[in-house]
């Protein structure tokens, strides 16, 4: 009887059959990412949509005030905005944005995304303050207004006062837009990112957007942020506008209404300065230390402050910090023992223009007009 034999398989007939398979699906989250992205946003946006119709209903029902729907509103409101900027990310990143590049007013474009943040910041408890001068850029007035989103957003968990400011850069000639986060005095919360979600939409924005160069920057209280807009085509005027000219009565015409502060315990050098603030048709007061000038500026906040190098201590630089919390850009002008000093500040928000003692009445005037025409 002749026993059935069984037909041994081909070597590695199997494992080459496993590993066509296998081959074949491969998956890495690298290329998948996207999707991935994708898919969460999606799901992050319905969810937030459902969430906000709930919301809706118990209004309707009467279940709960309108202060009560607003409140919680804004939470949801911003959950789905996570879920949009994720999309956003995803379609940037992808290259489905088709941009049409206009020339736009770049400072009517941050107010109307400030207006429209303006109700949900007042709920989260933060100050908005801004400083925008009119000036012309050449970008997609979608993708801007996308940009612009995204920076307010990426600032709102770093403190409860952002400042936005938008000018003309000196050299080169760039829009500048500025955002400052602070938390009046106190570090950020610990649950804030630098690298958050916002902050890839903003990087992923720039980048796509081509002419816009970003950067940013730690504080003790919080961020600031800066983007250049390198394709601006309008400058506003400004400091290259001021005449400095023999003509001193024409030179301070527009100075009528100027407030300033002195600070020096020295009583020859605030009566210096009063006069010589006097002669260009500047109102001024004057106080003898940082715990008076904090209560001259709580009775009346100054457009500029004089003080002595000989109260440029520690002590100034407290009370500069505080004055910077509620101004975002602020003139001074130093007070220098060197007699014949006259040098006007840089533009750098740290830069301070230096009178010399034996100058005051010859240059101060000067360099009032200039710190102020360039804050203005």
């Amino acid at each position: 009887m002749n026993m059935p034999t069984t037909k041994k398989p081909a070597p590695n007939s199997v494992a080459n059959t496993h590993s066509k398979a296998d081959q074949a699906e491969v998956w890495s989250l690298d290329d998948h990412w996207p999707k991935l992205l994708s898919g969460l946003a999606d799901q992050v946006t319905e969810g937030a949509n459902a969430l906000q119709n709930t919301i809706d209903q118990l209004l309707n029902r009467g279940s709960i005030s309108k202060q009560e729907h607003r409140a919680l509103s804004i939470p949801t409101d911003r959950i789905k905005l996570s879920g949009i900027g994720a999309q956003q990310i995803q379609r940037f990143y992808s290259g489905r944005i088709r941009q049409s590049h206009e020339r736009i007013c770049l400072a009517q474009l941050v107010e109307d995304v400030l207006q429209d943040r303006k109700k949900d910041l007042v709920i989260l408890g933060i100050e908005l303050r801004r400083k925008l001068k009119s000036v012309e850029v050449l970008v997609d007035p979608t993708v801007a207004h996308t940009f612009v989103n995204a920076v307010i957003e990426w600032g709102i968990p770093f403190g409860n006062r952002i400042d936005v400011r938008l000018d003309l850069h000196t050299w080169p000639q760039y829009a500048r837009l500025q955002l400052r986060a602070s938390n009046r005095g106190a570090p950020p919360s610990s649950s804030s990112s630098m690298d958050s979600l916002s902050w890839m939409l903003v990087r992923q924005v720039a980048q796509a957007a081509g002419g816009i160069e970003i950067e940013r920057q730690t504080t003790d209280d919080g961020v600031n942020f800066t983007a250049m807009f390198t394709r601006t085509v309008q400058a506003v005027d400004g400091i290259a506008a001021v005449d400095f000219s023999d003509n001193q009565s024409s030179m301070f015409k527009t100075l009528a209404g100027v407030y300033v502060l002195t600070i020096s315990p020295a009583l020859q050098i605030r009566s210096a300065v009063r006069d010589a603030l006097r002669e260009v048709g500047i109102s001024s007061d004057s106080v003898v230390d940082f715990a008076q000038a904090r209560e001259a500026v709580l009775s009346r906040m100054p457009n500029l402050i004089v003080f002595d190098a000989d109260v440029k201590d520690d002590g100034f630089e407290e009370f500069r910090r505080e004055l910077l919390r509620d101004v975002f850009e602020f003139p001074f002008v130093e007070i220098s023992p060197d007699d014949s000093s006259f040098d006007m500040s840089g533009f750098g928000e740290l830069s301070i223009a230096k009178v010399g003692r034996g100058n005051i009445r010859e240059s101060l005037g000067t360099a009032v007009m200039f710190e102020l025409a360039k804050s203005t």
